[in-house]
């Protein structure tokens, strides 16, 4: 999807083919918007042990379910913003997580001490800034394919006759429940029901939040 040449020829592209492919970039967004909000729980869990060791205060089991409900939840659709796909492989994304650092346990993360606590930090920061650039790299897939299905709709090769035909051909798609963004959360939400580009919506994923 990121590799050089992958959006060449789009416009000579059939209609169909250029949704598959946005439809691919959407899933592939949702699943890098996880693995950043499973790893977002975690450097949680470890600055507020950082914290404690300072400032002292309650132990941070006693906030671990929080932050890791918090941070694995689904990101929800804010107003104006289509609902999005769910994560495929949760499972597998977690255990992938876990696995960044060998032989460390969060789940006692008092045990740690400094260095390793020091290590761990690291180790996730540097894995959610690859996982954040990849997923802007992959909004950016989506944001080309979304404007030229609208583009097509604006030329007339689009029509909203052959999206509801689809819609009713493919009506199970996978989506988590909408409900408000958490402030500052989110990107600015588009036009309501249209993908944020004012043509029908096709189906359009915008970018998630988180």
């Amino acid at each position: 999807m990121l590799a050089p040449g992958f959006l060449d020829g789009l416009a000579e592209r059939d209609l169909q083919d250029v949704r598959s492919l946005r439809d691919e970039a959407a899933q592939e967004e949702t699943d890098l918007s996880y693995v950043r909000r499973l790893l977002h729980g975690r450097i949680d869990i470890v600055h507020a042990e950082q914290r404690r060791r300072r400032d002292g205060g309650a132990p941070v089991l006693d906030e671990l379910a929080a932050i890791l409900k918090d941070g694995e939840r689904l990101s929800p659709a804010g107003a104006g913003r289509l609902q999005r796909l769910e994560p495929s492989r949760a499972e597998s994304h977690r255990r992938y997580v876990e696995a960044l650092v060998a032989d460390v346990d969060l789940s006692d993360v008092t045990e740690l001490d400094d260095e390793v606590l020091a290590q761990t930090l690291q180790a996730y920061r540097l894995e959610e800034r690859s996982v954040s650039q990849r997923r802007r790299q992959v909004q950016a897939v989506m944001d080309a394919l979304n404007s030229e299905i609208a583009a097509r709709y604006r030329a007339g090769t689009a029509s909203v006759d052959d999206l509801l035909a689809r819609e009713l051909l493919n009506p199970g798609r996978r989506r988590a429940p909408a409900t408000t963004d958490p402030p500052g959360t989110g990107d600015s939400a588009g036009t309501a029901g249209t993908g944020g580009t004012g043509l029908p919506d096709d189906g359009a994923h915008g970018r998630g939040p988180g």
